[in-house]
């Protein structure tokens, strides 16, 4: 990796990391792993959509209230995170939310209405956002090869997640809707054990966090441009995610087949192929460029025929492969807040937008047609692009600016042993 101070020129300010990420504690793979479930229950009912929406006898935009009201209480909870990891430490933190979302889990299965499955959903993602906000902290801060490799291993987990998420729901999804809701519930139980196992108690950082230190973190204008931009990409991301397999109307098995091709592009492209591209061009053009070809990409998915809208979604997953990495590194590195309470922040903001995409997308159709809800996608896709474009300069030099204060950050982590 290159040296910062070659006088050829600078490196690009969010490349930080060194060594493999395949080198890590016991710690930081049972995290890794337990996350990895954590991501499957996002696209777990992809496949099972118009299932759910049969055996429950629900509209489309009832059964997209499950990601909803998921997201909006994943977004809330994102204020409470870091109040409640800096007061019990993370593992109690960890062990919280897995605790959560295998009830609620569970209990998703039991649902005899969809206004039931919903308020599962939410409690669900209670128990999600503590978890997967504190497991990359922990990550961040035990793993080896510095930021970097954690942000990789961070995002190979939830690439897998999101591949396999998908193929769960098929599998067990033939067979009845309820399975891959008990199924999640009996993985993540595992993870609980891997957790309690294998992570020894974390100590308390020397400061608690109040419930408004994400928000004031947001009024660093470098934060608050990349969370801004991220919201606008989530409205797209999720729109892909929530409203595309109505759009399809396939068999749980050849719904679960699409997604999982798209999920395994995003890992390999989030892990293997971002990387490259922003040692090659740096990270805002890369990001700039592959949130322009993702609104392209929707666009065609909506206008185009049955196999090309299938096409454009599983290409879509190398895209968002690509601007995963690329939001987290800059959303850990731009800003001096520490990391826990900057992710917070920026986690807080664009999980409405992941909330927001999924009940506006079937209502947009109602209004309209069924290609309008993907234009809409196309032009926040654009939207994030020019945030990017326009807050390039000061994202840039934030960044560098605060690079000296992560590496140090690195060392002696909030969470890490």
């Amino acid at each position: 990796m290159d040296d910062p101070t070659d006088p050829t020129g600078p490196r690009d300010p969010f490349d930080t990391g060194a060594g493999s990420i395949l080198r890590q504690p016991k710690s930081v793979w049972a995290t890794a792993g337990a996350s990895v479930v954590a991501f499957m229950g996002i696209g777990l009912v992809d496949p099972i959509l118009p299932s759910i929406a049969k055996g429950l006898d629900a509209t489309a935009g009832q059964v997209s209230l499950l990601f909803t009201s998921y997201f909006l209480i994943t977004a809330l909870a994102m204020l409470v995170t870091g109040f409640v990891s800096s007061r019990i430490g993370g593992r109690k933190t960890l062990l919280l939310g897995l605790a959560l979302v295998v009830v609620f889990a569970g209990l998703s299965g039991t649902s005899g209405s969809v206004g039931e499955l919903v308020g599962f959903r939410a409690g669900w993602g209670l128990g999600n956002a503590l978890f997967v906000s504190t497991a990359l902290a922990v990550i961040v801060g035990a793993a080896a090869g510095g930021s970097a490799a954690a942000i990789l291993l961070y995002e190979s987990a939830l690439g897998l997640g999101m591949a396999c998420g998908p193929l769960l729901g098929a599998l067990l999804g033939d067979a009845s809707w309820r399975y891959p809701f008990f199924g999640t519930a009996a993985l993540m139980a595992v993870g609980f054990l891997c957790i309690a196992a294998f992570l020894r108690e974390q100590p308390k950082p020397a400061r608690r966090t109040s419930l408004l230190d994400p928000v004031r973190a947001l009024g660093h204008g470098g934060l608050a441009s990349v969370a801004a931009s991220a919201f606008f990409y989530n409205y797209t991301f999720f729109t892909v995610l929530a409203f595309t397999p109505f759009v399809l109307d396939m068999s749980p098995y050849r719904s679960g087949a699409v997604f999982f091709a798209w999920g395994l592009l995003l890992a390999v492209f989030s892990v293997l192929v971002a990387p490259r591209l922003q040692r090659r061009f740096g990270s805002l053009k890369v990001l700039g460029g592959s949130l322009v070809l993702l609104a392209a990409d929707v666009l065609v998915l909506g206008y185009g025929d049955h196999t090309t809208a299938v096409v454009c979604t599983v290409l879509s997953g190398a895209l968002i492969g690509v601007n995963n990495t690329v939001y987290t590194e800059l959303a850990l590195g731009v800003s001096d807040a520490p990391r826990p309470v900057a992710s917070a922040g920026y986690n807080f903001v664009r999980w409405f937008a992941a909330a927001a995409a999924p009940y506006f997308a079937p209502k947009i159709e109602e209004w309209t047609d069924v290609r309008i809800p993907f234009v809409v996608a196309a032009v926040t896709a654009l939207l994030g692009a020019l945030v990017v474009v326009v807050r390039r300069r000061a994202l840039a030099h934030e960044a560098e600016e605060s690079q000296p204060r992560h590496a140090t950050e690195d060392g002696v982590t909030v969470f890490a042993n």
